[in-house]
């Protein structure tokens, strides 16, 4: 371990599944210190954070104030980061107030719109205050779009289908949002109609992103996280997919996120530009 103080980490969310997975990362992190836990769910408030994420005690409470947490936060000698994992009719005030005191965010809540993105940009740029917005923070699935992008190239008829479980508050997901804008711009609107399309029951077809391309949402128990792009053209299908088993599969680009936003001095949206 290096002789900088460690990361001083809070993290929003802290008793959901994917916060519960971060505690536990940064705890294992010799270059991180867990400093705050913030969670609204009245059953946990007051409980050891490192006890309700399963990795033995971290004397770190749960608390349901965040302003006064991320204050917490920048009382540390190194400029703190905050994780968001929350909900996304909260996100954007999250993120906002922990701009306003100057501690990182993280955010991998996603349902934030393009105008609040463009907002919330504006912000850290004027703060000088580096941020990172990740649909996704599995490097699989960054390898994923990368090589729809490179098929994009070649193939004209492109629908996405993401599933998530049933828990999951806004559709389509932010990751398969990102991946129809990280497809669209090359000049081509994909999947020309060869007939005169009728839905019979609306929404059937999928919702339309940008350049004509599809996306279908599935939300069942059971499932976690899970995409396919599905590219076609006369005699073949192409098919590529991603399948998350465990949360933990996440944890090595949300603390690559942590090293990297205390470098930055703007917002940062997508963990490809981190890669």
């Amino acid at each position: 371990m290096s002789d900088r103080s460690p990361i001083p980490v809070v993290v929003n969310g802290a008793a959901g599944k994917m916060g519960r997975e971060v505690v536990k990362a940064i705890a294992q992190a010799e270059d991180m210190m867990l400093v705050g836990a913030v969670d609204l769910a009245p059953s946990v408030l007051g409980q050891d954070s490192g006890e309700v994420a399963g990795c033995g005690p971290l004397e770190v409470p749960i608390l349901n104030d965040l302003q006064g947490t991320l204050v917490l936060a920048t009382q540390q000698p190194i400029q703190g980061v905050m994780v968001d994992f929350t909900h996304p009719d909260g996100v954007f005030e999250n993120v906002r107030a922990a701009l306003a005191y100057g501690v990182r965010p993280v955010v991998g809540t996603t349902g934030l719109s393009d105008e609040q993105l463009s907002e919330l940009s504006d912000f850290a740029e004027k703060a000088s205050t580096g941020a990172i917005v990740a649909p996704n923070f599995s490097i699989g699935v960054v390898l994923m779009q990368e090589a729809a992008v490179r098929a994009a190239c070649y193939f004209d008829h492109i629908e996405i289908v993401e599933l998530h479980h049933d828990r999951k508050a806004d559709a389509p997901s932010g990751t398969a949002i990102k991946t129809a804008q990280m497809l669209s711009g090359f000049g081509k609107t994909y999947n020309p109609s060869v007939v005169n399309e009728r839905e019979i029951l609306p929404g059937a077809r999928g919702a339309l992103a940008g350049d004509n391309v599809r996306l279908h949402s599935v939300r069942l128990p059971g499932l976690i996280a899970h995409q396919e792009i599905i590219i076609g053209a006369p005699g073949q299908i192409y098919t590529l997919r991603h399948d998350t088993t465990d949360r933990a599969a996440f944890m090595p680009g949300v603390l690559l996120s942590i090293r990297k936003v205390t470098e930055l001095k703007s917002l940062v949206y997508g963990l490809e530009k981190l890669l």
